[in-house]
């Protein structure tokens, strides 16, 4: 069968995050406004300078069940809006397990202050959620831009601005990778850029494991 265009869908509401599981849709962005505790939070924990990177394999009983996040940053409770950042890190899971009926979610919180997949690429994951909570969004690839038998190689990488995506402080977004059922050779193409000098990010990542 021939696949149909590849599509990447944006918009205000949440209900845009459903979208990805049509098989022409490879990127649903939920443009959602960051809420401001969860913000000050995010921004608060950068102010520290400190180094982050915490993950966890969540298991869950069924999709609606509350995600265990007790000892995700810990020793930042003393900050305020710690709890409103840890609710609002659950609520993603939650809307994210619904939407695959998950039973296994891997999580990753992480400070960088450079580009951790500097060079555009596809992910080997069926499906992963990616929002930063403070600093740089993440950048994608409208499909032909790049060809995708030349991923990794920087002399392939668009360099005209304006054939670049970015995503904001806030957006979520729902990424097929090539191990989605059907999406083999069409996972989304993006990276990781590079945060401005000075400037770090706070990155969460959601991983569809079974």
């Amino acid at each position: 069968m021939v696949r149909q265009p590849l599509q990447q869908i944006l918009g205000e509401q949440i209900d845009v995050l459903a979208e990805v599981l049509r098989d022409e849709v490879n990127l649903a962005i939920w443009q959602r406004r960051l809420p401001a505790v969860p913000g000050a939070f995010a921004a608060a924990l950068l102010v520290r300078g400190e180094p982050l990177a915490e993950s966890m394999v969540l298991e869950l009983a069924h999709p609606e069940s509350a995600p265990k996040l007790d000892s995700l940053l810990a020793r930042y409770g003393e900050l305020p809006g710690h709890a409103a950042f840890l609710a609002d890190i659950g609520w993603l899971v939650g809307a994210f397990a619904c939407l695959v009926d998950a039973k296994r979610i891997g999580l990753r919180l992480r400070v960088l202050d450079k580009a951790m997949c500097p060079r555009f690429h596809v992910d080997h994951v069926p499906l992963r959620l990616i929002t930063s909570y403070a600093g740089v969004g993440s950048q994608w690839l409208r499909e032909g831009v790049m060809a995708r038998s030349r991923l990794g190689d920087p002399a392939a990488e668009p360099v005209e601005e304006a054939q670049i995506e970015r995503a904001e402080a806030g957006h979520v977004l729902l990424a097929k990778g090539e191990r989605w059922i059907g999406n083999e050779g069409g996972g989304l193409i993006h990276r990781s850029p590079k945060p401005p000098a000075d400037e770090r990010r706070l990155l969460l990542t959601l991983d569809w494991l079974t």
